[in-house]
Parts: C-alpha cells; sequence; structure tokens
C-alpha cells in the first residue's frame, strides 16, 4: 500500500467565546489544519494540527515529496523522513509529523478493521476522563459571558460541572495579577470542596512570585502545579519551596528534556501532547519512561478538534499509568467537523472509539462551511490579546490585565 494523495484544509470553528491566557488569546474561534492522506487503496487517513491561530496548509504542501509513495505502515521511516534531527535545525517538523503519523495509524487501523488503540498495546480503559478547562473570558458582543470575578469563575465551572460532569478543574491562569488569581482560585475550592484542582499560569510567573502562589494553595485539593514559572531550573527551585507536584507541557515537550528532568528532577508530571511530541507513539514511549522512573502523567490540550480529541482518547486508553484526568478545550466548541458533531461527555469522560482507524470520519459540509470561514475571517495571532491592542508579556510577567 503506498500513499498516492495529501490534502490539507485548514478551518476554523467558533468557541462559546474568546479565553485569555498569559500569552494571549484565542479570539472566540481555533483555526485547525486537518490532513488527509490517501492510498491506492482508496483509504483515507485522518490527521490534525493546530498553529496557533494560522493555518499550516503551506508546510504541509512542502512535505507531499516525502509523504507520495510512502507506505504507511513505516512508521519509523516515515519519522526519519521529516524529523531527521539534524535536517530539522533548519525546519522543526514534530508538528507536522504527528498530523502524519495520525493519519497513518488511521490508515493502519481501517486497513486491518482494527481501532487505533489496538495498534498500541491494547486499551485498559473504555473511558478517559478529562478536567473542566476554565478560562478568564471578556464580555461576549453585546455583553454577557464575562468571567473575571471569583463569582462569575464559579459560576462558570458550576455551570460546565451542571452540564458534563467535571469533578476536575484547571483554571488557566496568567492573565490578571497572581493575587486577584489566588482569590479565583480559592473561590473553586471553597464552591466545590469534594472536587480536585489544577492551576496553570503558563509559565508567566516569576519564581519568587510562584512560590509565593503556591505555598499560599498547599492546603487545597491540588491535582497539581503546572508550569507556574519557565524553565527547568525554575521549576525546580519552585518543586524545592512548595509541597504541591509540579507539572509542565512547556520545558519537557521531548526525550532529551525528560532525560535532564530525571537526572536532575524539576517536574514531577508530565503533560503528554500528541503534536507536541510528535505523534501519538512518541507518547507512548515517553509515558513508559516515566512508568519506569515513578513520573506522573497526564495529556495535554492544544486546541483540539475531534480529529485530534480522538488522537488523545486513544492515547489515554493504552497508556496503564495515566493517573490524572486529560485536559481538553473540547467543550469550549460550538461545533466540529467529524460525523455526528461532538463527542459527548459521559460523567467528565468520554468513551473511547472503538470503530477501526481513529474512528471518526469527517463531515464534508461541516469541513466545507467552517474552511469558508477560514477564507472569510483568516488566521489570528495566539500571543495577542483582541482586547488589549499593542500588548505583549515578559517572562517573568508583570504586565498584568486590569481586573476591575
Amino acid at each position: 500500500m503506498r500513499i498516492v494523495d495529501m490534502r490539507a484544509t485548514t478551518v476554523t470553528v467558533p468557541l462559546e467565546g474568546t479565553i485569555r491566557h498569559a500569552n494571549g488569546a484565542h479570539w472566540g474561534r481555533f483555526v485547525r489544519t486537518i490532513v488527509e492522506l490517501e492510498t491506492d487503496e482508496g483509504i483515507v487517513g485522518l490527521g490534525e494540527m493546530g498553529g496557533g491561530g494560522e493555518s499550516a496548509e503551506p508546510a504541509f504542501r512542502g512535505l507531499r515529496k516525502y509523504v507520495i509513495g510512502h507506505d504507511p505502515f513505516q512508521l519509523e521511516e516515515l519519522r526519519f523522513k521529516i524529523c531527521n534531527p539534524t535536517a530539522s535545525l533548519y525546519n522543526n517538523r514534530t508538528q507536522l509529523h504527528a498530523a502524519l503519523e495520525f493519519a497513518c495509524l488511521d490508515i493502519m487501523g481501517k486497513k486491518l478493521g482494527l481501532p487505533v488503540y489496538s495498534l498500541l498495546g491494547g486499551k485498559v480503559r473504555d473511558r478517559v476522563p478529562f478536567a473542566s478547562y476554565l478560562f478568564f473570558r471578556p464580555p461576549h458582543e453585546g455583553g454577557g459571558g464575562e468571567v473575571r470575578t471569583p463569582d462569575q469563575l464559579v459560576a462558570h465551572c458550576r455551570e460546565l460541572k451542571e452540564r458534563h460532569g467535571f469533578t476536575v478543574h484547571k483554571l488557566k491562569g496568567g492573565v490578571f495579577h497572581p493575587d486577584a488569581e489566588l482569590e479565583c482560585y480559592r473561590a473553586l475550592a471553597a464552591a466545590f470542596p469534594n472536587d480536585r484542582l489544577r492551576y496553570d499560569p503558563n509559565a508567566a510567573l516569576g519564581v519568587e512570585q510562584a512560590i509565593r502562589f503556591g505555598q499560599a494553595i498547599e492546603g487545597l485539593n491540588n491535582d497539581y502545579f503546572e508550569d507556574p514559572t519557565w524553565g527547568l531550573h525554575g521549576m525546580r527551585r519552585v518543586r524545592s519551596m512548595v509541597r504541591i507536584p509540579t507539572a509542565t507541557n512547556t520545558v519537557v515537550v521531548n526525550f532529551e528534556q525528560l532525560a535532564a528532568n530525571i537526572l536532575d528532577h524539576a517536574v514531577d508530571v508530565i503533560l503528554l501532547d500528541t503534536t507536541f511530541w510528535g505523534g501519538i507513539r512518541p507518547c507512548i514511549k515517553a509515558a513508559g519512561v516515566c512508568e519506569t522512573f515513578q513520573i506522573g502523567i497526564a495529556v495535554h490540550s492544544s486546541g483540539e478538534l475531534g480529529v485530534q480529541l480522538a488522537t488523545m482518547l486513544h492515547l489515554g486508553a493504552a497508556v496503564p499509568n495515566l493517573t490524572f484526568a486529560a485536559d481538553a478545550h473540547y467543550h469550549h466548541l460550538k461545533d466540529d467537523v467529524i460525523v455526528g458533531g461532538k463527542l459527548s461527555y459521559e460523567d467528565g469522560a468520554i468513551r473511547v472509539p472503538d470503530r477501526p482507524g481513529l474512528g471518526v470520519e469527517l463531515d464534508r459540509e461541516k469541513l466545507a462551511e467552517y474552511a469558508e470561514l477560514y477564507r472569510e475571517l483568516g488566521g489570528y495571532p495566539y500571543d495577542q490579546d483582541p482586547t488589549r491592542p499593542g500588548w505583549f508579556p515578559l517572562v517573568p510577567n508583570d504586565r498584568w490585565a486590569a481586573n476591575v
């Protein structure tokens, strides 16, 4: 079997509102590039990639000569074709490779009549639990929908809990001054005393600020303290002073960094991202290393539609040592591009697809609709905030949004 065609389609799918983070915002929508690999047997495999609010179509067009004619079962050959470590110094293709790997695994599963998790060693769970992903939000156009104050945050969390059944809540911070976000985080703990919490300011805090914040929340029902500051050395200093497990999806995103963390411990929980690590299989390998050294793992979200969500579900199904609820932006989406619409939460979890391959298919009408919407709206700068023209953050940051 050989790949005979590759298609990349950029879509933009609306969110329930603009969601803010330490480095900018998602401007009321996600921009994602859907990749299709077609074989000479007529099997089509699906992949997906983000890009910080921008299209990745031109980058995928540049890889056609690597992909056309390739045997989709030869995944290690594909990895070195795309991600040769020396060649990648000139053009890092790790995330592009991830989307191609997703599609190849989808093809393999469809050819063999097996779900992807069976190609990864089989599943150990039927459903993957998720945390609510709580963002600060400006008011919608015309008013309403704002999430800024502790009361607004608690109300938003309660609505998500009632709708989807979440019992773990993650606050994406780094937007307002740490003292204001500390008040919000404590309000969540008070409102949901039996639920677990996690705080992620996207490494916006200085080391001393992070230590102060971490010590102030030590008595709460925390899963972990995610990326409170930047860098392995900064995280190591925080870990030495705060009695909460540290976590990251920014400073341990490859095997060299994972080795450095094992040799000189700074992070207790590694958030594996099927895009950031270059595919599902690298995440499986990393999970095995973490199991060996008793380092926790979770599943990170980089702003998925249904295709990438399926990769996260198959990863979560196949990894025995996944002891934390996964992250997902998915519940913020208004729609999806897969047949049947958005996958449903059941008691805070999503069932792992059992159909061959990734178990999801494209809704061609939705794909066309949101591709046209992308052509109308274009991309957006992920690292800017539409409510603060001209603003950009420092690291560590001291340019907090006005919390009034």
